[in-house]
């Protein structure tokens, strides 16, 4: 809201107080129940100062991490809040209504409409100065944030287009000959169509398709030093992809159902499956490290902060797994319904839900492992897509 004063340098936990029981036993500290639909996105501010949520009923609303109090509604959308993501000085939603928005954080009020596809927009991502988005148009399009015009319209998906990720031209090899193609970097695409795609965001071409999967996909990360895009779909299988050739490096092969979720940490690729089982695989060779168990659904969501593996479940229960180990050291319990996202940030867990409500939650007293070293482990959609893919029957149970 106008005039509320700045949070910089002040403490962001003490105010914070469980709603019953310890916090640290897995109580919410505070449950956010101002939504009046599921809640289907949550983004952390690049200062932790404010949390973005997007919901079914059409809004957005914004919340400071200080107190949990909601600091601005934002309304205009004229379908649910597919996706969002939230910056120190705008936040950006995008909707079934075909439309993405740009918002002040301090007021609320929308700055920019980007109209163009001409179904629901899936993702949207902010990068380089630049806005990426994807939809069941099949497309994806590079937009100027400013201006609110589309740069480039990247076609070639036979069908609509989930996931984003961008590969900025600074990380990119230096060799004279692919300089000016990568001016403007690499946006990466997965679609239901099976494949993944890299685009050349500076001429609008597709520089490689990679083909492979035998199912949607529905998720992906990038490792920027190795230029390795990892691919997760409903063929329960993990791609490993060089996107600057296009060649498949690997596969990791072993769950028994779709891969929704994926974290890249410390050359580790965890991966949330419906299966009901995270795993965690050496990135560079493929092997499974560990798994993680004990969830009673689909895995929907994954967060690694500081030596703990955070999940969310269709099970409505959210969890902490030391990374390291495997071992599982708390459940927070209270959601009605499936959660479809999680942030963490200093001690506090927050989980959003298709039930509707933000919940914090406190993770003091959780142990801290080291992270792992790379290369010695210890061995051992409201709709088709919209996050709740999760929400599909679970396979059957299988041996580690």
């Amino acid at each position: 809201m106008p005039g509320r004063p700045s949070l910089a340098g002040r403490s962001l936990l003490p105010v914070l107080r469980p709603t019953s029981g310890m916090g640290g036993g897995g109580s919410a500290l505070k449950v956010c129940a101002d939504h009046r639909g599921g809640i289907n996105w949550l983004s952390l501010s690049p200062d932790g100062q404010r949390l973005l949520t997007g919901s079914e009923d059409g809004t957005a609303r914004l919340w400071s991490t200080a107190d949990g109090q909601c600091c601005a509604l934002l309304q205009g959308h004229e379908s649910y809040v597919t996706f969002c993501q939230l910056e120190d000085e705008a936040a950006f939603t995008c909707s079934a209504d075909c439309t993405i928005r740009k918002w002040d954080v301090l007021t609320g009020q929308c700055l920019q409409v980007f109209r163009g596809h001409t179904s629901i927009v899936n993702r949207i991502l902010v990068a380089n100065n630049q806005l990426f988005s994807s939809s069941y148009d099949r497309t994806a399009r590079a937009w100027n944030v400013d201006k609110g015009q589309v740069s480039w319209e990247f076609r070639g998906h036979r069908n609509c287009v989930l996931t984003l990720a961008y590969l900025a031209s600074w990380d990119l090899p230096g060799a004279p000959c692919m300089e000016e193609a990568m001016a403007g970097g690499l946006l990466v695409t997965g679609s239901t169509d099976g494949t993944a795609k890299v685009w050349q965001v500076a001429s609008g071409c597709c520089h490689q398709t990679l083909r492979g999967h035998t199912g949607a996909v529905l998720c992906l990360v990038l490792d920027t030093p190795s230029h390795t895009a990892f691919t997760g779909s409903t063929d329960a299988t993990i791609r490993a992809w060089d996107i600057l050739s296009g060649e498949q490096l690997r596969v990791f092969r072993e769950h028994q159902g779709s891969v929704i979720c994926l974290e890249l940490v410390n050359r580790h690729v965890y991966s949330g499956s419906a299966d009901r089982t995270v795993k965690c695989w050496l990135a560079d060779t493929g092997e499974r490290v560990r798994t993680f168990a004990a969830h009673g659904h689909s895995v929907s969501a994954l967060k690694y902060h500081a030596g703990t593996l955070f999940t969310g479940s269709g099970d409505a229960r959210a969890r902490a797994f030391d990374a390291q180990s495997g071992a599982l050291r708390r459940v927070f319990r209270g959601h009605a319904f499936i959660i479809n996202c999680i942030q963490v940030h200093g001690q506090v867990l927050y989980t959003a839900s298709h039930d509707g409500t933000l919940r914090l939650w406190g993770v003091r007293g959780l142990p801290r492992s080291p992270p792992p070293r790379p290369g010695t482990p210890k061995r051992s959609l409201s709709r088709l897509f919209n996050n709740k893919v999760g929400c599909a029957a679970a396979a059957p149970l299988q041996p580690t």
